[in-house]
């Protein structure tokens, strides 16, 4: 192996396994497919596409992405039970390059409360299920969950056994988030140093970010010699998330000085793939998340744009063009014309169908014309809505609100519901009640509302309204956005988004518990 070849590490994506257990960020088939799409195009060496035995609808988006994959090595997961990993070498078998990625617990608190084993059953368990998944395929990968709460004496037994059994890459993970960086990068050192037949397998870190610490603790392991990292884009994941595929790239790319060590993601796809997961995951990105977020390239202070305006280095590490984003900003309002519309939607890193694109032009010519002026933010809100309600069953087509302080206020309400107009009227304590109120009686659910948040796009009164629901019904939560410049029509399209996903939820047969790594 040569030292370049050395350096190289391995950019493990589970936006579409991990990143999708957030409550209420499931996807859909065709959005799952986009998804593996742009991660495919961006240089991914590996996507981890679902958990092919947790529901029909994971296993055929495997199977679809496996079938699709032009560069990137397609992986499921499935755990240490010989069914799961069936499934999953059937899930992937139409792969260019396919990967079955099996775990199981090894800390004491998950063998004593979890597993219910002692450690001579794991090490067996280990060994067997590794084995029968290497008579599917040459390329496996176990994982230690729990790892960084494993005695140090028995992770290096059980790394040794499933090496010995046929793993090609070992995934250490902090499953809790409960490493530091000094001592994720002991860990690796030491299991590559102890276990006799390390050599003959690449080492993985995958961090979570209870504490905060997920990228410091990827690039941690890779100074401790992982050389694959798993993460996800924008940092989707289990409660605080999962390192954050677009800042452990690009603190490789900018601190190559220090940090030594190359990959073969294209930075120029990022912003493009965090908007596309955005969107599609309901979950947005905060305004001043690194890399991605709105005002990771904004300067407000007058003492940093005098330094930008001198030399933009003064201010900023990274250039904004080469993670996709445009440094100028166009300004577009009522006058603009289709082509330039098309083109501005390119620059900000979409890409729509002509039907979608026919549609936004439409709501953006409505917008333009409620507004002085439209602001690129107001055009990816739109746009953003736009790509949310594609595909659902039941949308909102019209909504008259009487508001006031005389009372009762009243919605009148007309929705698209599979493909018929259903129109009820109802009254609230509140127009937003009485909205809400209005699409129960046309959509009967058991849904309760959790989170109700409203915020401006833009500066102005005449600023378009980002709305975010949050319903739970039953074990399931799902998120749903709405923009528009009136809050009370933003608002029924958020809560019909929420509805809609959790319809689908509803319709996915889940078939085994929802254990999962990390």
């Amino acid at each position: 192996m040569t030292s370049a070849e050395k350096d190289q590490v391995v950019i493990f994506d589970t936006t579409l396994r991990d990143g999708e257990q957030s409550p209420g960020a499931s996807m859909t088939l065709e959005e799952k497919l986009q998804v593996a799409e742009i991660l495919d195009t961006m240089g991914v060496n590996v996507i981890e596409a679902g958990f092919p035995i947790a529901s029909n609808g994971d296993f055929e988006a495997v199977c679809e992405i496996a079938k699709r994959s032009d560069k990137s090595i397609i992986a499921g997961l499935a755990r240490a039970i010989p069914a799961d990993i069936d499934r999953a070498g059937e899930a992937i078998r139409h792969a260019k390059q396919g990967r079955i990625h099996t775990f199981v617990s090894t800390s004491p608190i998950h063998l004593q409360y979890q597993m219910k084993k002692n450690e001579e059953e794991v090490l067996e368990i280990i060994s067997k299920t590794v084995s029968q998944a290497r008579n599917l395929i040459d390329d496996i990968e176990w994982s230690a969950m729990d790892a960084t709460r494993t005695p140090i004496e028995y992770l290096c037994r059980c790394v040794e056994a499933a090496i010995a059994a046929g793993a090609t890459t070992i995934n250490l993970p902090d499953t809790v988030g409960y490493a530091v960086p000094s001592e994720y990068q002991e860990m690796f050192e030491q299991i590559i140093a102890r276990v006799p037949n390390a050599d003959k397998a690449v080492f993985s870190a995958h961090c979570h970010d209870d504490l905060g610490l997920a990228v410091a603790n990827s690039i941690a392991a890779v100074a401790g010699g992982a050389r694959q990292v798993e993460c996800t884009i924008n940092g989707l994941g289990e409660r605080a998330g999962n390192a954050a595929l677009e800042e452990v790239v690009m603190a490789m790319r900018t601190r190559s000085d220090v940090l030594p060590y190359t990959c073969s993601v294209e930075p120029i796809y990022m912003t493009r793939a965090s908007k596309l997961v955005s969107a599609v995951s309901s979950f947005p990105v905060q305004y001043n998340k690194a890399i991605v977020g709105k005002n990771a390239f904004a300067h407000e202070s007058g003492i940093h744009q005098d330094g930008m305006l001198k030399n933009a280095e003064t201010y900023e590490i990274m250039r904004p063009e080469d993670v996709g984003v445009k440094a100028t900003s166009l300004v577009m309002g009522k006058h603009s014309g289709r082509h330039a519309f098309k083109d501005k939607l390119t620059e900000l890193g979409y890409e729509l169908g002509d039907n979608a694109l026919q549609e936004a032009f439409r709501r953006f010519k409505e917008l333009a014309d409620r507004k002085k002026n439209v602001y690129d933010e107001d055009i990816e809100a739109l746009v953003e809505d736009e790509i949310a309600i594609q595909g659902e069953n039941v949308k909102v087509i019209a909504l008259t609100v009487i508001a006031g302080t005389g009372g009762p206020q009243k919605a009148i309400l007309t929705m698209d519901v599979d493909g018929k107009h259903e129109t009820r009227e109802a009254n609230g304590d509140g127009p937003v009640d009485a909205t809400f109120n209005a699409i129960k009686a046309i959509w009967p659910h058991e849904a309760t509302l959790q989170l109700y948040q409203v915020n401006a796009v833009t500066e102005g009164t005449d600023a378009q309204a980002e709305v975010s629901v949050r319903l739970e019904e039953g074990d399931k939560i799902a998120t749903g956005k709405g923009a528009d410049t009136d809050t009370l029509v933003a608002s029924a399209r958020a809560y019909v988004a929420a509805l809609n996903k959790l319809k689908i939820r509803n319709e996915r047969k889940v078939n085994v518990e929802d254990s999962v790594v990390g």
